[in-house]
């Protein structure tokens, strides 16, 4: 379950990766596509937000262009263990009896 932190309301652009730094500001950089040259990727501040971060939270920008964040998951749950399947034991034909002739 997600929970809003700021109200931003920005437009994403096609061929950017947008994420919240570790100033709490938004964002972005032009994603990775395969053929183009390697180089480092230049960073740019869509804008200054100033989200403070708390531990053990997933901050991220939502679909309406606003800084959200969810809990994470830490450790997940046991899974039950499945249900052992039962030897079913197969019945031996019963043996014919040999004619004397």
């Amino acid at each position: 379950m997600a929970e809003k932190v700021a109200k931003v309301g920005i437009k994403k652009k096609a061929g950017y990766l947008y994420f919240i730094d570790k100033a709490g500001d938004i964002s972005r950089v032009e994603m990775a596509r395969g053929g183009r040259k390697k180089g480092k990727k230049k960073k740019e501040k869509v804008e200054k937000v100033g989200v403070k971060k708390a531990k053990g939270y997933l901050y991220f920008i939502d679909k309406k262009g606003d800084v959200s964040r969810a809990k994470m998951a830490r450790g997940g749950h046991r899974r039950k263990k499945k249900a052992k399947k039962k030897k079913v034991k197969k019945k031996k034909p019963a043996r014919r009896k040999k004619r004397r002739r």
